[in-house]
């Protein structure tokens, strides 16, 4: 059996009016959402890159380039099920991830459970396999600043 790994990250700018998803869950306390050529998921995206890397398969942006209508709005759950099967075209199978969100404001300690509720089906793994933690950047840069969001993922994948 073949295990790997693989780091994923994600940023991108807030903005007020816009909705802010977050690991696949809409965010309803929040005053500004995430701008970007799909739904600007940071959370899915960051996971999605860490189960590409770990795969040897590139990159989010590779995969589903910006410049590309076929993903305008797209709804970020289907690009990470669209990861997940390419991960099967090589035989690979998610372990388990771990995932930190960064961000000021809102708290979102309430909907990690939701999330992962979200998530674990899409991945073909069970809610326990999924780590999810939040923190703020102590008001410090873009994100203490409350124009941006980030997301680091770690991903372990094995093959049969």
């Amino acid at each position: 059996m073949t295990i790997r790994i693989g780091f994923g990250f994600d940023v991108h700018q807030l903005q007020a009016g816009k909705a802010l998803w977050l690991g696949g869950v809409q965010i309803q306390n929040a005053s500004k959402g995430a701008v970007g050529h799909s739904d600007a998921d940071v959370l899915i995206h960051a996971i999605c890159d860490a189960l590409l890397g770990a795969a040897g398969m590139r990159d989010i942006g590779f995969h589903f380039p910006d410049t590309s209508s076929e993903f305008k709005g797209i709804d970020s759950k289907l690009l990470l099920a669209k990861v997940i099967q390419l991960l099967r075209t090589k035989n690979y199978s998610v372990g388990n991830i771990d995932s930190t969100l960064v961000l000021e404001k809102p708290k979102i300690n309430l909907h990690i459970e939701q999330i992962k509720q979200v998530l674990a089906p899409i991945m073909g793994v069970d809610t326990d396999d999924i780590g999810i933690k939040a923190t703020t950047n102590e008001k410090m840069g873009y994100v203490g600043r409350e124009d941006g969001v980030c997301a680091y993922a770690v991903a372990l994948i094995s093959q049969k």
